[in-house]
């Protein structure tokens, strides 16, 4: 297949990204839609030195050209790590994620000051419909996790979803909506287990 987004203007080729950063729709037959693979092997190649990389500041220098802006000197992310953008990737202050995570940014994903994610923990800001017709279609929905969340090892965030200032995601759970601030969520899919107090 012909790849149409070579010959572009910078801000052309990247119409597709901003068209799902801003939450719409793309069908995969969109002419546009070539320039998903090129961001992605962009990204690939960084995250083959990153998930090598044994010294923490070089860490943090190669996350922050998958991101494209700098990781803040207080938040840490252990390799490996796996994405297929970066770009559309937020991190806050203080943020800790444990190794073997996994991100689908296209959507968009914020995480706020002081959130800590375990590890094998699994966020998708992406969605495909369920009806057959209309499955070849790539869904965004922005993923936010709020101040000082706790997000505890192989959960999985569905797109769309915000977590809550001050809560926690049991290990396990697979969170599919919403979870209200200062509330402990688990299992799949996740539901309120009990409200925390400070």
């Amino acid at each position: 297949m012909k790849n149409n987004t070579e010959h572009k203007p910078a801000e052309d080729r990247d119409a597709i990204i901003k068209r799902l950063r801003d939450q719409e729709s793309v069908s995969m037959s969109d002419p546009d839609m070539p320039r998903l693979a090129e961001v992605a092997s962009e990204a690939f190649k960084v995250l083959k030195d990153f998930n090598k990389a044994y010294d923490l500041e070089k860490g943090r220098a190669l996350f922050s050209e998958l991101i494209g802006k700098d990781l803040d000197e207080t938040t840490t992310v252990y390799p490996p790590f796996y994405t297929n953008y970066g770009k559309n990737i937020s991190l806050g202050k203080g943020v800790f994620i444990n190794h073997d995570c996994s991100m689908l940014d296209l959507g968009g994903i914020e995480i706020e000051d002081e959130v800590m994610i375990g590890p094998r923990v699994s966020i998708t800001s992406e969605n495909h419909p369920i009806s057959p017709k209309e499955r070849k279609t790539l869904v965004p929905g922005k993923v936010t996790i709020k101040k000082n969340a706790w997000i505890g090892s192989n959960v999985n965030i569905l797109p769309g979803v915000t977590i809550g200032e001050h809560s926690v995601v049991a290990a396990g759970a697979v969170v599919t909506k919403d979870v209200p601030p200062r509330t402990l969520v688990g299992g799949i899919p996740a539901k309120e287990l009990k409200k925390l107090e400070d």
